[in-house]
């Protein structure tokens, strides 16, 4: 798949079918995830890869009742490491971080696109009880849970934005 039609054809997946994502795709996907930029090639990531039912079903209650975490075959918790960043101060860990998981999450979600499986970025949760659910340290600060399986649905284009709405030269304009 090339890339254009990666990154135009992926979708953010919330069904899934009975299938197994190989532990292979899960972790080639995580080496790309951490090939990323990161501030100060801090790589100030974690990820915490959950394929127990127990906890999957954990995640979704975490994730205000959001089912994908317990009806997918893994799902990954990507985490900031706020130590990794501490010489940076109040913007390592307010801002960095926030970038450098943001960007290892879309390499991983156009990766296992290209793979032929579907996942889903799901940004609201309740930080605490995944921190709990997971024993994370308090270092570590989990900012985004990726469900991944195979894909039960296909779902359309959302709309777009017009780029010229978008664009701004040189300075802001409306």
């Amino acid at each position: 798949m090339d890339i254009e039609s990666c990154i135009l054809g992926r979708r953010s997946i919330r069904r899934y079918r009975t299938g197994k994502v190989p532990d292979a795709v899960i972790r080639f996907g995580l080496e790309l995830a951490n090939a990323a930029p990161s501030a100060g090639n801090l790589q100030a990531r974690e990820f915490v890869v959950v394929r127990d039912d127990t906890l999957k079903k954990a995640l979704s209650e975490a994730a205000l009742g959001q089912s994908q975490p317990a009806m997918s075959d893994v799902s990954v918790v990507f985490c900031a490491n706020l130590d990794r960043v501490s010489s940076y101060g109040r913007r390592g860990a307010e801002l960095y971080v926030l970038q450098d998981v943001a960007a290892a999450v879309q390499d991983f979600l156009l990766y296992v696109h290209s793979q032929g499986f579907g996942a889903v970025w799901i940004g609201a949760f309740n930080e605490n009880a995944v921190s709990t659910t997971l024993d994370l340290p308090s270092f570590i600060r989990p900012l985004a849970i990726v469900p991944i399986g195979v894909p039960g649905e296909t779902p359309r284009p959302p709309p777009k934005r017009s780029l010229d709405e978008m664009i701004h030269n040189e300075k802001w304009s409306n």
